[in-house]
Formats: C-alpha cells, structure tokens, sequence
C-alpha cells in the first residue's frame, strides 16, 4: 500500500511538472502571437498571373486557358494594373506588413472569346487580404477564405 502510495506520488508530481511545461509554452506563445509582425514585402515590378483560385473546385490558369498570351500585374507606388487577353483592370492598392488590399478602380470590359481570367479576378481580387513573397519570385494573394488566392510569378523581362 506504502509503494503504491509513491507511485501515485511521483505519478501526480510528473503529471504537474509537465502541465507547467506546457502551459508556459502556450504563454509564450500567446505573447508572441500578439506581438505584431511585419513583414518586408516588395511587390513592385511586373508579375505574370499563373493561378486564380476561387474556391477548391473552381480555378483559372491564365496561360491554360489563353495560351500564348502573357497575363499580368504591375505594381507601382501605390496603383495596380491588370493586364489581362483583352481587359485591363487598373487601381489603389495598399501594402502594410503582410496585409495588401486592392481598391476599387477602373475596368475595361469589351467582349472576348476566353473571359475566365476575367470572371475569376472579378470574384478573388477584392477579397484578398495577405500576402506571402517567396523567394522575391513567387506570390501568394491571399483571399479570406482558405481556397482564395492568386499566384503570381516575377517577370524576368517587363512587357508593358
């Protein structure tokens, strides 16, 4: 009775050293998770769109879809333009952090054959909210919800 007496014990006393380990761990990761990140995000320059994804279902790739035709975002200062197989789309777009958000602009809409790059973009693009730079070559737009998203390649010669 005296020994499992012990081994209750030690058993409750380990069980105790290890709830302080771990809830220290989830203190420090609260803390860390409230200290706000920012990143360095440079997104200037020309990138070709390789995949809009509306939802798990429901994608476009752009070079798929037109083959043959270049299919791209320019970032300025602080405009966009879209340049699409027929359309453009032109606008305000704001970057702090990882944070980016697309404001309203200005949209060619003349009639084309293939208009998938366009319906896609009209149904993402406003919903973006994040971004993640891989590699200074690679984008991720990110949507608010976990399907959405863009992605984007660094042109390595501009067409304009």
């Amino acid at each position: 009775m005296k020994s499992q007496i012990k081994f209750l014990f030690a058993v409750a006393s380990m069980m105790a050293v290890i709830a302080t380990g771990c809830s220290g761990n989830a203190k420090k990761a609260e803390t860390a998770a409230e200290e706000p990140q920012t990143a360095n995000v440079d997104v200037k320059g020309q990138w070709y769109i390789e995949n809009i994804v509306v939802n798990d279902s429901d994608y476009v790739r752009p070079e798929e879809a037109v083959p043959g035709v270049s299919q791209y975002i320019v970032f300025e200062d602080s405009t966009y333009h879209i340049m699409t197989n027929c359309n453009s789309i032109s606008g305000p777009y704001t970057l702090k952090g990882d944070s980016i958000t697309f404001g309203d602009g200005a949209m060619t809409e003349m009639a084309c054959e293939n208009m998938a790059t366009e319906d896609a973009l009209r149904k993402v693009l406003f919903n973006i909210s994040t971004i993640d730079v891989q590699n200074d070559t690679v984008v991720r737009l990110n949507g608010s919800t976990p399907a959405e998203c863009i992605m984007l390649r660094k042109a390595t010669t501009e067409i304009k």
